[in-house]
């Protein structure tokens, strides 16, 4: 093959996986239909593979922030994972309501040094004060908890000052260590789960570009917390693993689709491979809103329970790490994992091979009436365009326009022998 040749098929191939080469099927004239049509209807009036290196850029930038934040700020671990002590009370004590800056000096007088975090949890009568330290003797713990009867008298469930209502819990690092190997075998075990399904489900390029997905979630969702400072507990990584469960589900459902447009696609010179898979996710577009729709209310539900009402800790962090997952998991399952199978796809020959079939057609469909206008014949334009049109339809008809009736075709009546009269 010569270099200008070469040269020229690369052109073609670029031009038809970005997109840039336009077809219309009905003119500028045509009606379209509005935003909210096309999104339901999924015409394929969305360009998404087609402009993949934006939304790979998007993506990069998404991952280098958070990769910066996960070296240079570190995560807030829980005492799950760090050990230490915890002293839990209600907020609302004899004294009135408790501030987190008395709790710290009572603290610091009690025991000598200061505490790691003094948080107040909920609001209302069910709110409470949390507060964490480094792993306290048991002595210590007696005297702190004195010292914070003493100073709030904090009420108990009938109402009156009560040494009952403290509570403390204490875990040792090697408790801490052994939560911390746990998670990463259930998220290694997990992963190699998902790759062995997809593999036998559907192919290898569809496992890699998967399997990168759920990365890119897992690194964001990482560097959120990271970033904005959440605590990470064992509730986070039961929560971490469950998106990572419902980015899986959200990709398996595009992923089906685009394996079914897909099917056969080397015997046909109607779409290429990259336009196939723009159409699948134009046509799960409405499924992946309303699963994630569907997914966040009841998150959102959890966390005003958890947060404003019962101010329990472990739904806040569970609520946290769905509500992010989800809003991630639908990015990259539609932006990030199909655009990254047509790429990998296209570097294979089957698919190279294709789109210039689909390319040629293409030119060859259009060249005689452009000829016919450059030479500024009218006359030649004009008869060059009916065997044209002769050809095939374009596959690709403009964004949102409506579907147009052949003309000089009746519609069957339905009687019988009704052409012969």
């Amino acid at each position: 093959m010569s270099a200008s040749k070469a040269s020229k098929d690369a052109t073609e191939l670029t031009a038809a996986s970005e997109g840039t080469v336009q077809l219309t099927d009905g003119g500028a004239g045509q009606p379209r239909h509005s935003f909210l049509s096309r999104l339901y209807t999924g015409t394929g009036a969305f360009e998404v593979v087609g402009r993949r290196r934006l939304w790979f850029g998007i993506s990069g930038g998404i991952v280098a922030v958070a990769l910066a934040s996960i070296i240079l700020r570190g995560f807030t671990f829980g005492i799950d994972f760090n050990g230490g002590t915890t002293v839990s009370m209600p907020a609302a004590g004899a004294t009135g309501q408790v501030q987190t800056s008395q709790v710290s000096d009572v603290f610091r007088k009690a025991v000598g040094r200061d505490p790691e975090s003094v948080v107040i949890v909920g609001n209302g009568a069910s709110a409470t004060v949390q507060i964490r330290s480094e792993t306290l003797s048991n002595d210590q713990t007696a005297k702190l908890r004195n010292a914070l009867f003493d100073a709030f008298g904090p009420k108990g469930t009938d109402g009156k000052p009560s040494r009952q209502a403290i509570s403390d819990s204490a875990v040792s690092e090697t408790w801490g260590d052994q939560i911390t190997t746990k998670a990463l075998i259930a998220l290694v075990v997990f992963l190699a789960l998902v790759g062995l399904y997809i593999t036998v489900r559907y192919e290898r390029y569809m496992t890699l570009a998967a399997i990168a997905a759920m990365f890119f979630d897992l690194t964001v969702t990482a560097g959120v917390y990271s970033l904005v400072g959440f605590e990470v507990t064992p509730a986070t990584v039961i929560g971490l693993l469950t998106i990572l469960g419902f980015s899986l589900y959200d990709t398996v459902i595009v992923f089906d689709k685009v394996e079914e447009n897909t099917h056969g696609f080397q015997h046909t010179t109607r779409r290429t491979f990259a336009e196939q898979a723009n159409l699948a996710i134009n046509q799960t577009f409405m499924r992946s809103i309303n699963t994630s729709l569907i997914g966040v209310l009841p998150v959102l539900a959890l966390m005003v329970v958890a947060v404003w009402l019962l101010g329990v800790g472990t739904l806040k962090d569970l609520a946290l790490v769905q509500l992010i997952g989800i809003m991630i998991g639908t990015y990259s399952s539609i932006f990030f994992a199909t655009p990254l199978l047509v790429s990998l796809r296209e570097r294979t020959e089957l698919v190279r091979t294709h789109t210039r079939r689909v390319m040629r057609r293409r030119s060859a469909g259009a060249e005689p009436v452009e000829e016919a206008k450059a030479t500024g014949d009218e006359a030649a334009a004009d008869a060059a365009a009916p065997a044209a049109s002769d050809k095939p339809a374009p596959s690709k008809p403009a964004p949102g326009a409506r579907p147009v009736r052949p003309t000089g075709t009746r519609r069957p009546s339905g009687k019988r022998n009704a052409g012969r009269r």
